[in-house]
């Protein structure tokens, strides 16, 4: 209860319950809306903390999979908050212009990010030094525009498993790709959107830069703890198998010196039973002439 207070001021003094204008707003964000004050609404913040951990929740279990998570935030409030956070776990991110079919078409995308990746390499190796300088400045002007809309998708190899957005409303291409291939979507839902066109919806001040800091940093830790987790993960079943491997050698040497002992045992038995053999001869031998004296009778 301390820990969810804790957060609910955080919350307050981030101004993550300021709304728009009633004339502005979304009927369907009514159970999300606390009041009115001077024609602007008021979210309730209980509500917002409880969608929050919900949606960290959801989050921290997708990263513990192994699964990306795409951050897609091109308002100008947004974008460096969500490069800065996205870049911590590693996590694919969209901050300038959001290109149609980034998703639905995404095979398209990924020629021009290996094209991309393929100019920087001649950047790299010399190979720039045996064009002409047109061709130079061309090529480099083309890598500068890719890098800008591309480089925050250039390690997705493929369509990520959910989208965090900031501002469902001005995203509205990114949600509608995500709906039509099944992505599930997670996202901050101010008063004047509609909080059912996501899956998991935070009612929040999607404006301002305080707000959408202090909701996609306390995100990006339920990421970061989903990872930490899976590493973990790994670690243990990479100690498991180590003493799996381990356990069948030192079974086979039990099963050695066992047989070696038995080899011994059998050795000194049949030791025995020569000796035992030897012993009748020995007995019959000796009985011999003592039976012969009788038959002589």
């Amino acid at each position: 209860m301390e820990n969810n207070t804790s957060l609910q001021q955080q919350l307050l003094e981030a101004g993550v319950h300021f709304g728009h204008l009633r004339k502005k707003w979304n009927p369907k964000m009514l159970p999300y809306i606390f009041a009115e004050k001077k024609g602007i609404h008021i979210i309730d913040l209980n509500k917002t903390v409880e969608h929050l951990q919900e949606t960290a929740a959801a989050l921290k279990n997708i990263a513990r999979s192994g699964k990306k998570i795409m951050f897609v935030g091109t308002k100008k409030q947004a974008k460096e908050i969500v490069t800065e956070c996205a870049k911590r776990v590693n996590m694919p991110f969209v901050t300038e212009r959001w290109l149609g079919g980034m998703l639905t078409n995404f095979n398209t995308v990924r020629k021009s990010v290996k094209k991309m990746q393929s100019i920087e390499k001649m950047l790299g190796d010399g190979t720039f030094d045996n064009i002409t300088k047109k061709e130079r400045l061309t090529l480099s002007r083309d890598r500068e525009k890719m890098e800008k809309v591309l480089g925050g998708i250039a390690q997705l190899g493929r369509v990520p498993a959910a989208l965090f957005i900031v501002d469902i409303g001005h995203e509205h291409i990114a949600l509608a790709e995500a709906k039509r291939l099944g992505v599930a979507t997670f996202g901050m839902v101010d008063t004047n959107c509609d909080p059912n066109k996501v899956d998991f919806a935070i009612p929040a001040n999607d404006d301002a830069t305080k707000s959408i800091a202090i909701i996609t940093n306390y995100i990006v830790a339920a990421i970061a703890e989903g990872l930490a987790e899976r590493q973990n993960e790994k670690l243990e079943e990479e100690t498991e198998e180590e003493v799996v491997e381990k356990g069948p050698r030192l079974d086979i040497d039990e099963a050695g010196g066992d047989k070696d002992r038995g080899g011994r045992g059998a050795g000194s038995r049949g030791g025995v039973r020569g000796s035992g053999a030897a012993g009748g001869q020995r007995r019959r031998t000796t009985g011999g002439p003592a039976r012969r004296p009788g038959g002589g009778k």
